[in-house]
């Protein structure tokens, strides 16, 4: 294949999450195989700042791109869509990270040739919901950077403490259901996340812990380390990932979709009772047998070359076409964004982006409010 421009376009990069790893993983893994990553979002901040220091190019302003990229990889559907208006000759896939929300939603473009969701139920959602054709998806599970996520030495026959890896620790009350029941199991119990204290660079923190509870990407990173996780976020209690069940639970990247119990410090007690060094550690030689980011990037390549391959075999959508397309995708958007748990999340990042209200209790605070203005305003309209 020759050297690729690729433009990954993307909602967010100011903070750590599991798409943000995604585009920097990616990008670095272009970058290595001879490629020319550039990377555009809005919202720049410390996961753009390592992303260049990788001398990759981030940029806000599309119109900073002086050359036209052969392809585009989208990763929300406003990016992808304003970077197809913008690049109106260049075909693109699009990956598809959640199952809820506009922003994981799947744009329809005839541009877009390939739509990648990183896990089966997204794969349903794009299928059964927005009705991509079956033959424009491609599934291709998440990777991580298995040189900086290495195996812990064996775990001790008896667990000592446990982490909550997770952005959301401040979504209800479920850290405190995990603490009484760790409390219960005699396990001291940190919390590492945005709303807590941070995590740069968990590789560097995960080989403390015995326990780990955590979803989607902070599941698979703890895995790959030698963790013996529980899956479980503000959603709901998943279980211990075990050697039988691995397979299955990767195959829905570790998600929402596993979280399918109630959370209460009984259940959460009864998923640490299953703790099992010997168990854990297979797990973790199965993961880092399977989830090398340079094969996900190496999947996502072949799929690069079999879209060009088919963009340049046919005859490119009239303007016209791609007009209404765009008409569509607005009109879509602007009834999408005044829903309730759109708006929330919404207000959610505006408000972490204040400076004087970054603060979790006053955030909070805010949001609670807003949340009651809301109901409020739904139930007048009754």
């Amino acid at each position: 294949m020759k050297q690729l421009r690729v433009l990954i376009a993307t909602y967010d990069l100011s903070l750590r999450g599991g798409t943000q790893m995604y585009v920097g993983d990616l990008a670095n893994g272009l970058l290595r195989r001879g490629h020319t990553p550039i990377v555009y979002s809005t919202q720049l901040g410390d996961t753009a700042r390592q992303i260049r220091e990788r001398t990759i190019a981030v940029t806000d302003d599309l119109s900073t791109i002086g050359i036209a990229p052969d392809l585009i990889h989208g990763n929300h559907s406003l990016e992808t869509v304003t970077a197809l208006l913008r690049f109106p000759n260049v075909p693109a896939v699009q990956t598809i990270h959640g199952n809820l929300g506009f922003l994981s939603a799947a744009p329809k473009f005839r541009r877009v040739l390939r739509y990648l969701p990183v896990d089966y139920t997204c794969y349903e959602r794009i299928i059964f919901e927005h009705g991509i054709p079956e033959e424009k998806v491609r599934v291709i599970l998440n990777g991580i950077d298995l040189e900086r996520f290495k195996p812990l030495k064996n775990l001790p026959i008896r667990p000592r403490k446990a982490l909550v890896f997770s952005n959301y620790t401040e979504n209800g009350d479920y850290v405190r259901m995990i603490r009484k029941a760790c409390r219960r199991q005699g396990l001291a119990l940190d919390v590492m996340g945005i709303e807590a204290n941070g995590f740069a660079k968990p590789e560097q923190i995960l080989a403390d812990y015995e326990i780990v509870f955590a979803k989607a990407r902070c599941a698979l990173e703890a895995l790959a380390v030698g963790n013996a996780v529980i899956l479980c976020d503000h959603h709901g209690l998943g279980q211990m990932v075990t050697s039988a069940e691995v397979n299955g639970l990767r195959r829905l990247n570790f998600g929402h979709r596993t979280l399918s119990n109630k959370l209460s410090p009984d259940l959460i007690a009864e998923e640490i009772a299953k703790y099992n060094a010997n168990d854990a550690k297979v797990v973790s030689q199965s993961i880092r047998a399977t989830c090398d980011v340079k094969t996900m990037v190496d999947n996502l390549l072949a799929e690069y070359g079999e879209v060009l391959a088919e963009f340049r075999s046919s005859s490119p959508p009239a303007l016209e076409v791609e007009h209404r397309e765009a008409a569509a995708y607005l009109q879509w958007l602007s009834k999408e964004i005044h829903s309730s748990v759109s708006a929330k999340a919404a207000l959610k990042t505006a408000l972490s982006r204040i400076p004087i209200i970054k603060s979790p209790p006053l955030s909070r605070l805010v949001m609670k409010l807003a949340w009651k203005l809301t109901t409020f305003n739904e139930n007048a309209k009754r």
